[in-house]
């Protein structure tokens, strides 16, 4: 697996050398969630905070956005540096128009599902999409403890995309760590994020470590 830490853990006053930190440690993306206050009760960053990280960094901006009308942001964000723009299917925007403006701004798509939406909802957008993100946590807040019974949706979808034969890569976000990253990987996850899991423990480069060999 590649390991995606999420800056929702790390210290807000010190995000640029928190990322930078973890950049150093081994992380192969950086994960960044925007929350608007409405589609998930807690408000984080914008455009202007993701801009101003871009020069310290050349990891991959896996952008995750928990917004009501993700469409309308694709410009600010792709203009701000995202690699990665992934949005919810629960969310109140066109899936197919958000999809083809992400890639119209030569960044790649991905969607993404809370824990009650069912892995067949991402059947429809597989073969347009760069990414599924599985939530293994309810969205908006970090910490969080991860919920096991998601991974057999992540095995779905990973099943589905072989049958297909298609080159998706599935992420799963939530209260990963290395006490539980094996059982992460063996689903069928390329990608984890974590946030408490890297920036809370004590050497984020044996966490990180950790979590790849799981």
């Amino acid at each position: 697996m590649k390991v995606a830490p999420s800056l929702l853990s790390c210290n807000f006053a010190e995000m640029g050398k928190e990322m930078i930190r973890v950049d150093k440690a081994g992380a192969e993306l950086i994960h960044l969630d925007v929350m608007d206050g409405h589609f998930v009760p807690n408000l984080t960053i914008g455009p202007a905070i993701i801009k101003s990280l871009r020069p310290l960094t050349k990891l991959l901006f896996d952008v995750h956005l928990m917004i009501d009308h993700p469409l309308d942001y694709i410009d600010a964000f792709a203009d701000a540096g995202a690699d990665i723009i992934t949005f919810h299917l629960e969310a109140k925007s066109d899936p197919i128009k958000t999809i083809e403006k992400i890639k119209s701004r030569g960044v790649l798509p991905g969607v993404v599902i809370k824990p009650g939406t069912p892995a067949e909802a991402v059947f429809p957008y597989l073969d347009k999409v760069y990414m599924v993100l599985v939530m293994t946590v309810e969205p908006g807040f970090g910490g969080q403890a991860f919920m096991a019974d998601m991974m057999p949706k992540v095995t779905v979808i990973r099943n589905e995309i072989k049958r297909r034969g298609l080159d998706v890569l599935i992420e799963a976000d939530g209260g990963i760590s290395q006490k539980n990253a094996a059982v992460v990987s063996a689903a069928g996850t390329d990608i984890c994020v974590s946030g408490t899991g890297v920036f809370k423990a004590e050497d984020a480069e044996a966490a990180i470590r950790a979590l790849k060999e799981a």
